[in-house]
C-alpha cells in the first residue's frame, strides 16, 4: 500500500471536498448524452473570432480602457442588441 506524506494528503484531501462541493456540476455523461460541449474548444472558438480576429490586426494597439468600450460595441453587434446601446438615437437620414 502506497502511504501519503501529509503534502500528499491535503492534495487528496482538497480534491475530494472539491469533487463534493462541486457535484453537482461534474455529471459529463449526463451532459455529453445532452448534446451540451463539455470542453473548453467551443469557448476558445468564440474567443478566436469574436476578439482576436477583431482586436488583435497587424500594427493595433488598444489601452484597457478602449479596449473594454470596443468590447461591449462588438459584443452588443454580433448578439443583434446595438441598438439597446443607444436607444434615443435616431437614424441618419443619408
Amino acid at each position: 500500500m502506497l502511504r501519503l506524506s501529509r503534502k500528499g494528503w491535503m492534495a487528496k484531501t482538497n480534491l475530494y471536498n472539491y469533487l463534493k462541493a462541486h457535484e453537482d456540476h461534474i455529471h459529463y455523461d449526463q451532459f455529453k448524452t445532452s448534446g451540451l460541449p463539455i470542453g473548453s474548444g467551443l469557448a476558445e472558438s468564440a474567443c478566436k473570432w469574436l476578439i482576436q480576429q477583431r482586436f488583435k490586426g497587424v500594427g493595433m494597439r488598444w489601452s484597457e480602457p478602449g479596449f473594454n468600450r470596443l468590447l461591449h460595441l462588438r459584443l452588443a453587434w454580433v448578439n443583434q442588441r446595438f441598438d439597446d446601446f443607444f436607444p434615443d438615437a435616431t437614424l441618419s437620414p443619408n
